[in-house]
Formats: C-alpha cells, sequence, structure tokens
C-alpha cells in the first residue's frame, strides 16, 4: 500500500469566479456563466493526523463515541466584545469599523500604485511601538522598503521587515517572533511547497492563504494581505479568497487625481458602506478630515446646470456636487449619460420630469456628473439631479447657497429620505442658506441654524422654488 509521500497527486478543474468544481474543461461556467474562468488545481495530498479518527481511513475506524464538548448550546455561550487595536489612521479605523480585530484577515486590493503598500506600511510604523508587527514583502527587497520609507520621512525604529515568499518560512519566522500584526505584499507572489504550480496560481493562492487564515486563528495574530487586481477590477485568483478573509476593501481613485478612496465590500466585524478618504501628498497617504470640501465646485459664481446635494457614506454625511448639461442632440435617440450613478434611474428621472414636472427633454443630450469620482447609489439624489437638469435646460443657475436632497416617486411625489436631520446640520455648517427637501424631512421650525429650510411635497413644488 502506498503511503501519503507517495500517493499520486490529483488535480481538478475549478471555477475561479464561483469556485464550483467541473468533471472536464469547458470554455463557460456551467453554474456561474463565467467564461474561461475554469483552471486546473492540483491536489495536496490529504495527510493523516494522530489519534483516531485523523486518517483517510477515519469512518471505518469510528466507534460510535462522539466528543460531547465540541457541541455547544449557543445561549451557554459567553460573548465578548471584539477587541480592536487602533491602526494609528483615522480613515482605516473607519472602514475597519473602529480599528482592526485580533485574529482578522484583512484583503485589501486596487489598482497597480494607488497606494496599498504605502498605507500599509504607515500603518505597521504607526503601530509598532505598541503592536509587534512584521511586515513581509514578496514584489521587494528589504532595502526598497526601508528606501520608500525614508522618503515617506517615517520612523523605522521596532519595525521588522522579512523578505520572503514561501508560506512555510513565513509561518516559522511568525511564529518565532510572535507578531500581532502580519502583514503580506503580496498574497499572489506567496507558494506552498506541497504544491507544483507557479506563485500566483489559483492553487498556490488559495492555499497559501488558507494557511495564513489558519495561523491568523489559531496565534490571534491580525494578517493583512495585499491583492493584485485583474483587468476588470476584481481581486486575481480564485473568488473563494475573498470568501475565506474577514474583511475585503478595495482602493479606488481617478487617473489623475490625489485623493484616493477605501471602500470595505465586505467586513465580518463592521459596516460595508464606510468610506475613508485620502489624498497622495509626497510624504504618503494623508487623512483628509474634511471630504466635503474636495466634492465641492471650488467656482466663486453660480453656475447653471450645478446642484449639491448631502449624501451618506456610512456614518458619514458628505456634501455632494452634481452637474448637468442638457444640448439639443443631433441624433435620432439622444444619448443619456449618467457618470456616478444609476443610468436607469436617470432615465426614469427624465420621464417624471417630463410627466409632473411640465419639462420634456426628449430631443436633448442629458449628461449627469457626479463631482470628486464618488458614485451615489442611494435615491436621495433624485431631486438634486433634477433641478441640475432643469437649471441647465434654462441656462440659469440655482439662487446662491441652495442645496436639495430627497426621492422622487413616480408620481411625482417628494419622499422622505433617512437621516434628515443629519444631513441639514452638515449643510448648515458649510454655510449654507436654503435647502429644499421632501416634507416629511422638514423640521417643524423649517429652520436649522440660519439656514432656511423649503419644504416640498411634489415635484412641481421644488421646480416652483427655483
Amino acid at each position: 500500500m502506498k503511503s501519503a509521500k507517495t500517493a499520486k497527486r490529483q488535480t481538478a478543474l475549478i471555477c475561479n469566479e464561483c469556485g464550483a468544481e467541473h468533471s472536464k474543461w469547458a470554455g463557460q461556467c456551467g453554474e456561474c456563466g463565467a467564461w474561461n474562468s475554469i483552471t486546473e488545481l492540483t491536489l495536496a495530498p490529504a495527510r493523516p493526523s494522530g489519534g483516531a479518527g485523523g486518517g483517510p481511513n477515519r469512518r471505518a475506524s469510528w466507534t460510535g463515541q462522539v466528543d460531547a464538548a465540541a457541541v455547544q448550546s449557543l445561549q451557554d455561550i459567553q460573548v465578548n466584545e471584539n477587541q480592536r487595536v487602533s491602526t494609528g489612521i483615522g480613515e482605516l479605523d473607519r472602514v475597519l469599523g473602529g480599528g482592526l480585530v485580533n485574529g482578522a484577515v484583512v484583503l485589501i486590493g486596487g489598482d497597480p500604485g494607488i497606494g496599498k503598500s504605502t498605507l500599509l506600511l504607515q500603518a505597521v510604523v504607526q503601530m509598532a511601538p505598541r503592536v509587534p508587527s512584521l511586515y513581509v514583502t514578496g514584489e521587494e527587497s528589504l532595502a526598497q522598503v526601508a528606501g520608500r520609507a525614508a522618503r515617506l520621512d517615517l520612523p523605522l525604529d521596532g519595525v521588522k521587515a522579512l523578505a520572503e515568499t514561501n508560506i512555510e518560512r513565513i509561518i516559522e519566522h511568525a511564529s518565532a517572533t510572535k507578531p500581532e500584526l502580519l502583514v503580506i505584499d503580496s498574497i499572489q507572489t506567496i507558494w506552498t511547497e506541497e504544491l507544483s504550480a507557479a506563485p500566483g496560481s489559483v492553487s498556490q493562492v488559495r492555499e497559501s492563504a488558507a494557511r495564513l487564515v489558519r495561523f491568523a486563528k489559531e496565534t490571534g495574530t491580525s494578517v493583512f494581505l495585499v491583492g493584485h487586481v485583474t483587468k476588470e477590477g476584481g481581486i486575481a485568483g480564485p473568488r473563494v479568497l475573498e470568501h475565506m478573509v474577514d474583511a475585503v476593501l478595495y482602493f479606488e481613485g481617478e487617473s489623475g487625481s490625489r485623493f484616493r478612496l477605501l471602500r470595505a465590500f465586505k467586513n465580518r466585524f463592521g459596516a460595508i458602506n464606510e468610506l475613508g478618504v485620502f489624498a497622495m501628498v509626497d510624504k504618503g497617504l494623508k487623512e483628509v478630515s474634511n471630504p466635503s470640501a474636495i466634492f465641492l465646485s471650488g467656482s466663486s459664481h453660480a453656475q447653471s446646470g450645478s446642484c449639491v446635494m448631502v449624501t451618506r457614506e456610512g456614518t458619514r454625511p458628505l456634501m455632494v456636487e452634481v452637474q448637468a448639461l442638457v444640448d439639443a442632440s443631433s441624433l435620432s435617440n439622444p444619448r443619456r449619460v449618467a457618470v456616478g450613478m444609476d443610468n436607469n434611474r436617470l432615465a426614469m428621472l427624465l420621464a417624471v420630469l417630463h410627466r409632473h414636472g411640465g419639462v420634456a427633454v426628449g430631443d436633448q443630450d442629458v449628461f449627469v456628473n457626479i463631482v470628486g469620482g464618488i458614485r451615489v447609489q442611494e435615491t436621495a439624489a433624485d431631486l438634486a439631479v433634477l433641478l441640475a437638469i432643469y437649471s441647465s435646460l434654462r441656462d440659469r443657475p440655482l439662487p446662491p447657497k441652495t442645496l436639495a436632497f430627497g426621492e422622487v416617486g413616480l408620481s411625482g411625489e417628494m419622499r422622505p429620505i433617512p437621516n434628515g436631520e443629519e444631513r441639514l446640520k452638515e449643510a448648515a455648517t458649510h454655510g449654507y442658506e436654503v435647502a429644499i427637501v421632501p416634507k416629511a424631512n422638514a423640521p417643524k421650525s423649517l429652520k436649522v441654524g440660519s439656514m432656511r429650510v423649503v419644504a416640498v411635497e411634489r415635484l412641481a413644488d421644488a421646480l416652483g422654488e427655483v
């Protein structure tokens, strides 16, 4: 009988997108419909462990006795609050849900050069005096890492680093130094000796990530993983990688812009709708304490086709400028282009504007842009979008220091939105004088500080106010 060491290694055909297993290769996955996503995965042979029932003949050796301590009632489990450690970077703590949880595995993705390694290096330097840390680089030499830290004027006292790509050696060094924070840059460069596939392949990425997740849970070490992205913008490697980790963060940024947005697309220890805002400066990534300022126009005079609204990203209200351009179309089918919002919702709002506002733009090209590269997904932008379109069509700017927000229904009614009072307070602190909002969101006094609140019940009333 062959031993486990000499057993023949098996292969499987796995879909990178959904993880479904296939008996033969196909151009399209039958489970999720993805094209060219099925790759061959090398399976490592099972290693028997000591004790009864630990080897491959576990079912044959079962005696009928079950460990009763393994099954417990949930009401008897003592629930402890997750202990969080601040990274020293407020915007990163906000996206993580208040700080880094012990034993959590966080995956950070983003385009090349957007600042993933810079952010984690800054976090390691901030946490090093309080938390033993180990920075593992698989893409750069230690001299390059130290050189980047010197350019950013980062103090390196107590910061330990390792240039290694073999997962077995990485875990050996981590077990010896016992760090509370482990940074892997990047997971696509890590490989294991037990698989013959090349680093970056589906099998290597999945096995290496599984080892790191198991190490984090067993030792309570917090782990940051840097992930490469594909040309479509997703994390490179198997889709199961995002399922194994506790949090998935994405860095976003417009090309040519120095501002960076950090979003959480998965977070087992916090909300997923928080937003962190950074500015890339010569000394690295700097937190933006007042994000509303970067999303508003710096023009000193009012312009037609512009309306300011208050959106919410997680617990943070943000002032955002909505711009619209309406121009006569030479096409049989006028264009409807929306940047930063849903294109289908724009088409719906134009139909409501025609039917219940008496404003026809059927022969006009309509372009809508949310300034600053932010994407507004909530319905609170409906009224601001329509007022910006109306302003551009008439070529008349809205009254100065005026903002609007609210959901517009298909029958032309103004529907309330959540957290209206907080949005009004944010607008008042920025010096706005008039706010056009749904009647249900307006305070009884129709005043918030020195700002006058105009309550409207229908779209026609809002158009009449401007």
